[in-house]
């Protein structure tokens, strides 16, 4: 019962992010980069400039300000509910009661060969299995583009995730449930670094394998890292070695931390920046060109 109800939560939330990927329009319906970057620049010198910059923050045919503003909002999202959690597991026993709750239902209704499959599910938020995979996917970006950012960006949300978890976890110092002998013996339980490792590796991953097929794969590729996140959450819980919140934690401290690195390293690697940049020198040409033909209307 457990994994056949994470099957169905997993594949449900999967087809949820699919869903909202599809939002975006493909690439056939959105106007090349340089043309964006060219209207945004002359935009940038009239009256309603801040007007069309509020606007393209929220205009899927602005590539660049609809995806910062999502990126941003995972951030911050993603910031408070860790917080919020930390302070409540920390500080009181409000969610103790949901979270008890949780642990006893998986621990009843489990089995033998459902143990079995939620431990070959949990093996998904393991590190060495991520780093193998950022091996692989960091190859083939390498001989496709020869880029040289792949590498550090996967690296920075591999290493990043893990230096981040073990401080939270080393500052909440939460006990993992009791239920399971071999769960005390694997550290604090608040945030679940396997969580927290699948949210923020499998989303890096889809980003670049996004790099590889397109927008049309956007949204099998975003319900793929999504539906992998949730499994690897649910699996921690029903194996009764983290609570339910601590997962919830690991899901916030993950795909925070992945939409940081997204727009640290989005001028270089994923394109979150290039309009931007290429913006600022259209705003520049266009600013250049008014200057130019209002000292010609002078003369004339």
């Amino acid at each position: 019962m457990p994994f056949l109800l994470l099957l169905l939560i997993s594949v449900l939330a999967g087809f949820g992010a699919a869903f909202l990927a599809r939002l975006h329009p493909g690439s056939a319906a959105a106007p090349p980069v340089v043309e964006m970057a060219r209207e945004a620049g002359e935009h940038a010198t009239r009256p309603a400039a801040r007007r069309a910059a509020r606007a393209a923050r929220l205009d899927p045919e602005k590539a660049t300000g609809l995806a910062l503003t999502l990126a941003l909002l995972v951030i911050f999202a993603g910031g408070v509910l860790l917080a919020l959690l930390a302070v409540v597991v920390r500080s009181t026993d409000a969610l103790a009661g949901i979270d008890s709750s949780v642990a006893e239902w998986g621990n009843r209704h489990g089995s033998a060969w459902s143990h079995d499959a939620l431990t070959l599910v949990t093996q998904l938020g393991e590190t060495w299995l991520v780093v193998v995979v950022a091996i692989v996917v960091a190859g083939v970006e390498l001989v496709r583009t020869r880029s040289r950012w792949v590498a550090p960006f996967l690296l920075a949300v591999i290493l990043g995730d893990k230096l981040l978890t073990e401080a939270v976890k080393q500052l909440i110092d939460r006990a993992r449930p009791t239920i399971e002998a071999v769960a005390a013996t694997l550290g604090p339980s608040f945030p679940s670094g396997h969580t927290s490792t699948a949210a923020a590796s499998w989303a890096a991953f889809a980003l670049v394998a996004g790099r590889w097929w397109g927008r049309r794969a956007w949204p099998a590729l975003a319900g793929a890292a999504v539906g992998i996140a949730v499994a690897v959450a649910l699996s921690r819980v029903f194996l009764d070695v983290h609570w339910l919140t601590d997962v919830l934690g690991g899901l916030a401290l993950g795909w925070a931390w992945f939409a940081a690195c997204a727009i640290a390293f989005g001028g270089r690697l994923l394109s979150f920046g290039a309009s931007a940049q290429a913006a600022g020198r259209g705003a520049a040409e266009a600013a250049s060109s008014d200057s130019t033909d209002a000292a010609s209307r002078s003369r004339s």
